[in-house]
């Protein structure tokens, strides 16, 4: 798939210098006189021995300012999700009067943080510089979970998305990429300034039912009230309420959102951070979640499956192309867990072909991921099951 602004494409197989400097010149070639600024680049473990070599012919043949990209099982192009057939895909993308900074930093990093000046000046990025990041992390040798925080409060309300590398699980053994160089820990992130910002579209890939609640009673991840009713009566009366067709859906597939943003006046899709409902107990009547909420948080269960997923991301992608108005997407990066494609919808293609169906031609890659991260509200978090997408657009002018 190719616009003005971007070209990407998928190479099968094994790395043969040649033919390959031909297929990323082809490809370049596609952008006419442009040349490209940024190039995103996601392989599989069988090319691992050759990424360093892959990397110098992308940046000399494709003539790449900038060049970053992960490892990963399953790769995206185009409109294709390629899950498990080797190879990897390319993306370049021309973005005009785009400032463009790329870094790579490791747990030690993570460790010696101390607020937010430490990160500014490890990145060179100042807050008022930076129109959001993309990133791209090693899920085994860094604590995505505090960097992700810490990444927050050093530039608040700016969007990071990306994701967790995949690669040799059983060794435990991903890669990370970034100017020529291959890196087996840390993380690779590229802030985007200057006239490029970066919107995002965050699919936790469920929908609402039953009504918002408010959390009264909650030890940690113990939820024990719910509106000041036991929290696990209130799950099964929300439960019994659904007509007989959805309560077939949600059975096994209910989740818990809790609200981020709790000054809005009317909660939405998209408005909820997503996490495991772990169980419950009838006679104590607590419930037992993968977050640790807060009383007072609202709260909506959340029924997650296959029709679900595709609800859930068509809406935020009929948002998404209300919210570019008349703007050019100039390109796009989508993270989608393992857990989705074939996995969670027995057919090929889904989020891919999803996103091109609402917001396309867009020149796409991407990668299936151990975790994504994307924004809820103003904060940035880690997400399972979800496919963070990722939009470079025209920054709009100063108001």
């Amino acid at each position: 798939m190719a616009t003005m602004h971007a070209a990407c494409g998928y190479w099968k197989g094994d790395f043969d210098e040649a033919r390959f400097q031909d297929w990323v010149e082809g490809l370049r070639e596609r952008l006419g006189e442009a040349r490209p600024s940024l190039g995103l680049l996601f392989l599989t473990p069988p090319l691992f021995e050759r990424a360093a070599e892959i990397q110098e012919v992308v940046q000399v043949d494709g003539r790449v300012g900038t060049l970053l990209g992960c490892s990963s099982t399953s790769v995206i192009a185009g409109d294709e999700e390629i899950e498990g057939q080797g190879g990897l895909v390319l993306g370049l993308y021309h973005l005009p009067e785009a400032r463009l900074r790329a870094v790579h930093f490791t747990q030690a990093h993570v460790e010696e943080a101390n607020g937010p000046g430490y990160w500014h000046h490890e990145t060179g990025v100042a807050p008022d510089a930076c129109r959001g990041w993309l990133a791209f992390a090693d899920p085994f040798r860094m604590d995505c979970e505090r960097w992700v925080e810490e990444w927050n409060e050093a530039y608040p309300g700016l969007a990071l998305a990306g994701g967790l590398a995949s690669g040799e699980m059983r060794a435990q053994r991903t890669q990370l990429y970034l100017n020529g160089e291959v890196f087996e820990e840390g993380a690779v992130a590229l802030a985007l300034g200057g006239g490029v910002e970066l919107a995002t579209v965050i699919s936790q890939g469920c929908t609402p039912i039953g009504e918002p609640w408010t959390i009264t009673k909650v030890d940690g991840n113990l939820i024990h009230q719910i509106g000041n009713q036991p929290a696990y009566q209130v799950l099964v009366e929300t439960f019994n309420n659904l007509p007989e067709d959805e309560q077939r859906r949600a059975q096994g597939n209910l989740m818990v959102g809790f609200v981020v943003n709790e000054y809005q006046e009317e909660y939405h899709r998209g408005d909820f951070l997503i996490r495991n409902l772990l169980g419950g107990d009838p006679s104590s009547g607590v419930l037992a979640v993968g977050a640790r909420p807060r009383p007072g948080q609202s709260l909506q269960f959340q029924c997650r499956d296959a029709a679900a997923a595709t609800e859930d991301m068509a809406a935020l992608l009929r948002h998404a192309r209300r919210q570019v108005g008349g703007r050019e997407i100039l390109g796009a990066c989508l993270c989608v867990c393992n857990g989705r494609g074939r996995r969670l919808f027995g057919t090929p293609h889904h989020d891919a072909r999803l996103t091109q169906q609402y917001l396309g031609p867009l020149g796409l890659t991407g990668f299936f991921c151990n975790g994504e991260i994307g924004p809820v509200g103003q904060r940035n978090f880690l997400h399972g099951y979800t496919a963070s997408l990722a939009l470079f657009l025209p920054a709009r002018p100063a108001e």
